[in-house]
């Protein structure tokens, strides 16, 4: 077997693809690997330019990457993780991703006779299994980083999370001066409705609470279970006329809905403490303190009314 035989005969038993173009990018060699993929016999693409072919490349940005390789005299890469892949070529592996198309690590490399490039050859690996799984694991640690944000019963940020959302947003304010509001609200008699209904109806409440409450709020309110039946909402830009409509809203909204637990109907309300940044905080905490006080006023001036810090009375 002749040199040339024995290197045709190895090209075409890798499961890689070979592409070889001229500096016009017309097709003067492939393998059957590529063959198989494209489902073309060779006199059908050979000596064809690789734009006809392949009619779905990116054409100005692989004419950029193939001039570098020529310009430079030097090898160039793109991983699917840059693009999932070049060419459509359909993967063949038992498993199911969410493209029809194998992705692809693609190698460009300079081809050099007497001192001079003539060629370039492209390699095409298929990295559909590492794809897949890489998928996988990132879907997983996305799941997993979530899950340390967030509650599990009422599926609103945890107290850890939300504590740092509201130092970033504190920061954030102070460094630019923008208005910034907090608001606190407890669910009241809570105990009497777990001893009545039982902690999975309190729990019935928590939940459908926390859903009517996010309902409310604008994508950039941050929504978070404080502890227990305690909630907060972090609100950035807003003034104290901004954040006593949103309190009023939810302290109203959880008034009148009903929650089905079983064969009961529960009724629930909350109390609202309400807040702004101010000069005299230092600290986000000098903000959750004053909400806190806030909170405090409504529960022991009856219950199921909002107040500020400041406030002597319910707000109007």
């Amino acid at each position: 077997m002749s040199l040339d035989s024995y290197c045709s005969h190895i090209t075409d038993k890798i499961n890689t693809g070979i592409l070889v173009l001229d500096l016009d990018y017309n097709i003067v060699m492939w393998n059957r690997f590529m063959q198989i993929h494209v489902n073309k016999k060779s006199d059908e693409v050979l000596g064809k330019n690789i734009f006809e072919v392949f009619s779905e490349l990116p054409q100005r940005w692989f004419e950029r990457k193939l001039s570098s390789v020529t310009q430079l005299n030097t090898q160039s890469f793109c991983s699917w993780e840059q693009r999932h892949h070049l060419f459509e070529l359909p993967h063949t592996r038992p498993i199911t991703t969410d493209s029809v198309f194998m992705a692809q690590n693609c190698t460009f490399s300079p081809v050099i006779d007497e001192g001079k490039i003539t060629n370039i050859c492209i390699l095409i690996e298929d990295a559909t299994d590492v794809y897949h799984y890489q998928t996988k694991l990132n879907g997983a640690l996305e799941q997993l980083a979530l899950s340390n944000r967030i509650d599990g019963l009422t599926q609103v940020f945890n107290r850890k999370h939300w504590e740092e959302c509201l130092a970033n947003e504190f920061s954030r304010a102070r460094r630019y001066d923008h208005g910034l509001a907090l608001i606190m609200f407890d669910l009241d008699y809570f105990k009497l409705l777990n001893d009545t209904f039982g902690h999975q109806g309190g729990d019935k409440v928590l939940i459908d609470v926390a859903t009517q409450v996010q309902s409310l709020l604008r994508t950039c309110d941050i929504f978070g279970r404080y502890g227990g039946e305690e909630f907060a909402i972090i609100l950035p830009e807003t003034d104290l006329t901004g954040a006593i409509d949103v309190a009023k809203r939810v302290r109203s909204t959880i008034e009148n809905m009903t929650v089905t637990f079983q064969e009961d109907h529960i009724k629930a309300t909350v109390s609202v403490g309400v807040a702004v940044m101010n000069n005299e905080d230092k600290r986000y905490e000098d903000l959750i303190s004053n909400t806190d006080i806030a909170l405090y006023k409504a529960k022991s001036s009856g219950r199921n009314m909002v107040f500020t810090a400041k406030e002597t009375r319910e707000c109007a």
